[in-house]
């Protein structure tokens, strides 16, 4: 994802978790950048917080306690890179996970807001029922992109059926 998160660029954290790929963003993209990090559950919100004011990183990141589903009600621009850790909350309860049907529109939606030459990173967990589901649906959905204006990889352990696994998504520009 370096090719992509560069000094000022827009930057999207669907899932901000504990904070780490909000950190990366947010000290990626510098001071003229801006980063938005979604969560539904406080705790990752305010364990965010903490790491990101610990880090002393500009204040050049939203931290917002929603759905990633409603990122068109708060990103307005397009945005260079989107960053997506589906699952759980490490160190969280373990019974709240994402579902299928607010990532599935988190996924378009991020889709549609992606800037020329801008990617997505989708991190799947097949390791539990709901992620598994998630994950072939999200891979339904991304086979559907137009193929000239879109590249879509997967990532995959070929030989561990419950690891985690990758898409990158890049927007191709229009010719």
């Amino acid at each position: 994802m370096r090719d992509y998160v560069r000094e000022g660029a827009v930057a999207v954290d669907f899932t901000m978790g504990n904070g780490h790929d909000t950190l990366w963003l947010s000290e990626a993209v510098g001071e003229k950048g801006k980063v938005y990090a979604f969560d539904i559950q406080t705790q990752a919100r305010d364990n965010t917080s903490a790491l990101l004011e610990s880090k002393g990183v500009p204040k050049n990141y939203t931290l917002i306690l929603d759905s990633h589903d409603k990122v068109k009600n708060y990103v307005t621009e397009g945005i260079d890179v989107g960053v997506f850790n589906f699952g759980f909350l490490p160190g969280g309860d373990k019974n709240i996970t994402t579902k299928r049907e607010t990532s599935l529109a988190a996924v378009e939606a991020a889709v549609q807001l992606l800037n020329d030459n801008g990617a997505l990173l989708i991190a799947i967990y097949p390791g539990h029922e709901e992620g598994r589901i998630e994950g072939e649906l999200i891979e339904e959905q991304l086979s559907r992109l137009d193929v000239f204006g879109y590249t879509v990889a997967k990532f995959r352990l070929v030989n561990a059926s419950t690891a985690p696994y990758f898409f990158i998504v890049e927007h191709n520009p229009k010719n």
